[in-house]
């Protein structure tokens, strides 16, 4: 499945799918832990903080990303994108450890800022890295292996994260998240020696939509 495909594109799409999984144990009890450890099990106004904690993260995030973009853009050469990249999964990682110690709703606010941060980091890098490296004769192929493997690993995760909360509790959720996440930027570190330095010129490439989340 991966032989045609060329390693920087593979350890790309392998941290992805980590990264994915991992904030796959979050996203069905997100709300759950905050009617019961934020709110004191007020359904209405757990609600209301799922609701803002989503607020805070997407337009922060979306915010952010634009002058980091066009950072990456105005540089040759992608080391600053492959660090980007590095710190940015790593700042994400801790966000779930900061979940263990939130009691109230500006705890979770805070944490959801931190990151978005994060990912306003990875997610343009990311692309821009992906796009350079991939065969655009297999454009199709390797973007839909990327999709491909995020959900499964989205749909598994949520599953398990499910049972692990209703049986265990939600702590664990969030230190496997968060250790799973941070598995995710080191796994970045097998392609450091094929990330193209800054003397080098990059290809221009036709524009192809990438990945979002």
């Amino acid at each position: 499945m991966f032989k045609s495909i060329n390693k920087v594109i593979k350890v790309l799409i392998y941290s992805d799918f980590v990264l994915n999984s991992a904030w796959g144990f979050v996203a069905p009890i997100f709300a759950l832990f905050v009617v019961k450890n934020i709110t004191g099990g007020d359904v209405a106004k757990g609600a209301e903080v799922a609701g803002f904690a989503a607020l805070f993260y997407w337009v922060a995030k979306s915010l952010l990303q634009i002058p980091l973009s066009k950072g990456f853009d105005k540089r040759t050469g992608e080391r600053d994108d492959y660090w980007f990249m590095f710190f940015g999964l790593f700042i994400t990682g801790l966000a779930p450890f900061g979940f263990l110690i939130c009691s109230l709703p500006w705890h979770i606010y805070l944490f959801q800022l931190l990151h978005a941060a994060g990912m306003a980091m990875f997610v343009p890098s990311w692309n821009a890295v992906f796009t350079r490296h991939m065969d655009t004769k297999k454009a199709a192929y390797e973007w839909g292996m990327d999709s491909t493997l995020l959900g499964l690993g989205i749909g598994i995760t949520g599953a398990i994260g499910g049972l692990i909360a209703a049986l265990i509790g939600f702590e664990v959720i969030f230190i496997l998240a968060g250790t799973l996440t941070i598995v995710s930027a080191f796994i970045l570190l097998f392609i450091h020696k094929k990330i193209l330095p800054r003397d080098r010129l990059l290809p221009k490439l036709p524009f192809i939509r990438g990945r979002q989340f």
